[in-house]
């Protein structure tokens, strides 16, 4: 995030309304892209189905297939985000981007595999028909890939090129849904098509940006599982947060509100469209982080450590320590203050502006909204808090705090099962609050005494942390050396590869080398 918060700061010094609307603009899509293209493909496909006249069934099931592969996605790829991110933190601070390219082809390959076993076992008794869990398979594979794309294109600095990818795979999916119901083809497998092929077209824009960025190179691929093995709280962090946030939708769909709408594809739309709508009210303060925190707080943070590193003397610390606490509180407030802004206003008009749109919307469903809004806007804050722990390598402080979201979350909302429909949402308005009050302690209370923290909390030695990634590390290298070996002497390296040398000499002649 540093690397966009440095050329936001670049975009901010230009004078004028335009130029800040641009900054503006520029920091939303990045941030909050790949969320605005999941609710954009979901909304613009569904309002086609109801201009060509697609069955309700039809729609509810093809909300259902897409919200479970988003999510299941998204579940996975949370636990190897962060120290997949560490890990190119790390690469890019050393100088060795060589190794960025190779780590991220390595990552896709681990989840894709661990990925389509697990929800393929799910696929496999969901109800779903052989094609649409292919589909639905390949959507997950798809996703998996761009999920970790995002990533690495932090560093990137080609907005306009990540726009355009957003704007793409939005095109396409909406062209393709067209041609589809304009054809008469399954509206379910050929809308769930469409939307792949959507964020197809996105996953190999962002690949074309980020070989255009970083080297290519012969480098190991699994060299980031090291980084898994060293930083193993930073992916139990990514999980736990993904968990808190999604764990209270999967409870409720269990619930009495809860239809099942084919097989084990569960949804409540009393409860899942007022949350989609709550959860689009976070996206101020998604901005703002890096807007305001990122751009403000980082070089204040940066010149502190730096003189840590380059010998800095006692009174030049305590000044730069002294002004980046202030900072870092100043838009720390201003943060929660926009949030709560924004809350405020979307209760105060929700009653409204929901009622005049066509989403069916009663007195229920005006009370969940109501309730995941201050919870969304404590989650948003709450997340804000916890980014900066991790700023501040507090990694213990932030397991803590997404650990009791995701199990205070949950449990909450299994309780709240117990009580009337309309209490449902307070499950995850209590595991939001909790996640808000123990990040904002944990902050002030590791703040409090960052010298001692920094100078004396740190081991005398480093050591490398080993443990069962880094061997899986190291297997990996070692059959991909075996099969280079075997490739460079001529052996053919598999029964397949064996079939394919004698087919080739029986009809063509040749040498095994060809």
């Amino acid at each position: 995030m540093a690397g966009i918060g440095f050329e936001l700061k670049r975009l901010f010094r230009r004078k004028g309304l335009f130029a800040t609307m641009r900054a503006y603009g520029y920091a939303g899509i990045v941030c909050t892209g790949p969320m605005l293209l999941g609710v954009l493909l979901q909304v613009g496909i569904l309002v086609l189905c109801g201009l060509w006249g697609v069955g309700r069934a039809n729609q509810d099931l093809l909300v259902c297939m897409v919200t479970y592969t988003l999510l299941a996605s998204l579940t996975l790829t949370g636990f190897f985000s962060m120290p997949v991110t560490r890990f190119l933190a790390d690469m890019l601070f050393a100088e060795r981007e060589e190794e960025i390219l190779p780590s991220f082809w390595g990552s896709n390959a681990i989840m894709l595999v661990a990925g389509t076993v697990l929800y393929g076992v799910f696929l496999l008794f969901s109800g779903a028909t052989l094609l649409q869990g292919l589909l639905c398979l390949w959507l997950f594979n798809i996703m998996i890939v761009n999920w970790n794309g995002m990533s690495y294109l932090t560093a990137i600095k080609d907005y306009r090129g990540i726009l355009c990818s957003f704007a793409a795979a939005i095109g396409v999916a909406c062209v393709c849904a067209l041609a589809t119901l304009a054809l008469g083809l399954p509206p379910v497998e050929g809308l769930l098509a469409s939307i792949a092929l959507g964020y197809g077209v996105m996953l190999a824009w962002d690949v074309v940006l980020l070989y255009r960025y970083f080297p290519q190179s012969d480098r190991s691929p699994w060299l980031f599982l090291q980084w898994l093995d060293q930083f193993m709280p930073l992916a139990l962090t990514g999980l736990f947060t993904n968990l808190g946030l999604f764990a209270h939708l999967v409870i409720i769909w269990g619930g009495p509100i809860g239809v099942q709408v084919k097989g084990l594809f569960y949804g409540a739309p009393y409860h899942d469209v007022p949350a989609l709508i709550a959860f689009l009210t976070i996206l101020v303060t998604s901005v703002n982080f890096v807007v305001s925190v990122e751009v403000n707080f980082y070089p204040r943070y940066r010149d502190y450590y730096s003189l840590f590193n380059d010998g800095g003397v006692v009174g030049d610390i305590v000044v730069a320590e002294e002004e980046m606490l202030a900072t870092l509180n100043r838009e720390l407030r201003f943060c929660a203050l926009k949030q709560l802004f924004v809350t405020a206003a979307v209760i105060s008009l929700e009653t409204t502006v929901l009622s005049a749109l066509p989403l069916g919307f009663n007195n229920l469903m005006h009370g969940y909204f109501r309730t995941l809004c201050v919870g969304y806007g404590l989650y948003a804050v709450g997340n804000t808090l916890l980014l900066i722990l991790l700023y501040f390598t507090d990694y213990k402080g932030a397991v803590l705090a997404s650990g009791l979201f995701a199990g205070v979350a949950g449990l909450a909302t299994a309780v709240s099962l117990l009580l009337p429909q309309q209490f449902y949402g307070f499950g995850f308005l209590l595991g939001a609050a909790v996640f808000f009050i123990v990040a904002l302690l944990r902050l002030g209370t590791y703040t409090a005494n960052l010298p001692y923290r920094i100078l004396s909390q740190q081991p005398f030695v480093a050591t490398d942390k080993t443990g069962w990634f880094t061997e899986l590390g190291r297997v990996l290298d070692r059959v991909e050396q075996r099969y280079e070996d075997k490739r460079v002497g001529g052996e053919p390296r598999s029964a397949f590869e064996r079939m394919v040398v004698r087919l080739y000499q029986k009809h063509w002649g040749g040498s095994d080398d060809r």
